[in-house]
């Protein structure tokens, strides 16, 4: 497990599942393994915990213990694969959305702009769509929405155009490629920033990570029992938003619906208010805990 990164905010969430020794969890981001096993240290004999991962990496980190299960899927069939495995309802989910400092260290994978590979970027990697089609074949007109929505990128219509015209003269199949193809767009002094933002938006693409997530965060409601926790924790705007909307309206948008006494109508009830964030020791330890939100809600 040593080349996944450590997990952001451990104890907060181990807090925040407000583990029982005999309830039944679900790690819907398992990776390096990090939050799973801190989660079986607090489980009896009778718990249970059921882990998700789409990457085939993440397999290598599988823990060999009867109360734990795999399941090597993408966390949007969470309800599927629990009522396979027997295990509804369960008691917590966890999710650690984003990509892991593993899969960004993966050079030929083509999540980082530190390296030169191919335009990969698939969590799944027998999933079909690349980051390659997606630039070489998208309309000019679904690039602008994807690097205007997904990256929240200033000039993205300028963007779009640029990537367009670039391939005509041939196909943008590297990193490197797109990089050239877009530097006179970059500004000056926010390089990284800008980079990082146009590989966002791919990315999400890519992985529907923002469909996956709305799937997943519409079946915790079926999947958790009453009383049961539910604990996110996300790296971007986009996916807080997704999910404080939901945990506030038990929807992404629009307001809460009432009932016949004008009761609010939503399946769960933040536990904290707002988001947490990392502590500051902990970011000085763990620059990825610089962006992270914890988001915890309990099923009414």
């Amino acid at each position: 497990m040593s080349s996944y990164h450590n997990p952001v905010m451990l104890q907060e969430c181990i807090e925040a599942l407000n583990i029982k020794p005999g309830g039944t969890y679900v790690d819907v981001t398992f990776g390096g393994g990090g939050h799973s096993r801190e989660i079986m240290k607090h489980l009896g004999k009778e718990g249970r915990l059921i882990a998700f991962d789409q990457d085939a990496d993440a397999q290598q980190n599988i823990i060999e213990d009867d109360r734990f299960e795999f399941v090597d899927q993408n966390f949007r069939y969470l309800k599927n694969f629990c009522r396979l495995h027997g295990a509804l309802p369960v008691d917590g989910i966890l999710a650690d959305l984003g990509v892991s400092s593993y899969q960004f260290d993966q050079a030929d994978r083509g999540f980082s702009i530190r390296f030169d590979a191919e335009l990969d970027m698939r969590m799944n990697q027998s999933s079909e769509l690349t980051a390659k089609q997606v630039v070489n074949t998208y309309t000019e007109a679904e690039l602008h929405r994807i690097f205007g929505i997904y990256g929240e990128i200033q000039n993205a219509k300028s963007l779009a155009r640029t990537v367009a015209t670039a391939r005509l003269n041939g196909p943008l199949n590297t990193i490197a490629d797109l990089k050239n193809a877009i530097a006179g767009l970059i500004p000056r002094g926010k390089e990284n920033k800008y980079l990082a933002q146009v590989f966002q938006a791919l990315r999400i693409e890519v992985n529907q990570e923002l469909e996956s997530l709305k799937d997943f965060l519409t079946q915790t409601v079926e999947v958790l029992g009453t009383g049961g926790r539910l604990v996110v924790m996300s790296y971007h705007s986009l996916e807080d938003r997704l999910v404080k909307n939901f945990i506030a309206k038990g929807k992404f948008s629009g307001e809460v619906e009432k009932d016949f006494y004008g009761n609010d109508q939503k399946p769960l009830e933040a536990v904290s208010r707002g988001a947490i964030n990392a502590t500051e020791e902990e970011i000085q330890e763990n620059n990825r805990a610089r962006s992270a939100k914890l988001r915890i809600a309990v099923k009414r």
